[in-house]
């Protein structure tokens, strides 16, 4: 990230949150709004498969331009503007096209991590995950009864997740705590 200030990674049309009465809590003079995974829906460009990845198991539902048939700029600011997604991307022009939008400078996902938290994103893995972090799917626990695929531990050994969508299993094995680590890093 380079020394400029936030104005610089992320435009938003965002002055802050309204706190029900009315009035908008800004936070911090200067810093810019807070992202809440519940909150914030994103549309990843397609320059950042892997991020979308970590934002899903951090709770962000995170659509990837490349699956959702939106690798144009026109596609892509069409489809963030009608499903209201902030737009996340390391294209200057698209960025500058799209309202809200984050842009990213960096090409390793672990400083885009970086750039996101400096840009107000709250990152921490959630205790129960909701997306699919291979389609953002939603998910659903599996029945303790039900049988498991054999890339996935018995339901009797792991709490283990089916993406409603594409159907892939998912628990919090050693891939969960390598996130854990890299967002505890940053």
């Amino acid at each position: 990230m380079t020394g400029d200030s936030h104005r610089d990674i992320e435009r938003s049309s965002d002055a802050g949150t309204d706190d029900g009465t009315g009035d908008v809590d800004d936070g911090v003079p200067g810093a810019p709004p807070a992202r809440r995974p519940g909150e914030t829906p994103l549309l990843l460009d397609v320059m950042l498969g892997k991020l979308a990845t970590y934002l899903r198991m951090c709770g962000y539902d995170a659509a990837y331009a490349g699956n959702r048939d939106a690798e144009t700029d026109d596609a892509a600011v069409a489809l963030a503007e009608t499903e209201g997604r902030v737009l996340v991307t390391r294209d200057r022009e698209l960025a500058a096209r799209a309202d809200p939008a984050v842009l990213l400078s960096s090409r390793d996902v672990v400083e885009q991590l970086r750039e996101l938290v400096d840009a107000g994103f709250e990152l921490a893995l959630t205790d129960t995950p909701e997306f699919c972090s291979a389609c953002n799917g939603r998910l659903e626990r599996v029945d303790r009864t039900e049988p498991t695929p054999d890339y996935a531990p018995a339901t009797y050994e792991a709490t283990v997740w089916r993406c409603r969508e594409c159907g892939q299993h998912f628990w919090k094995g050693s891939h969960w705590d390598d996130v854990r680590e890299t967002l505890a890093d940053l």
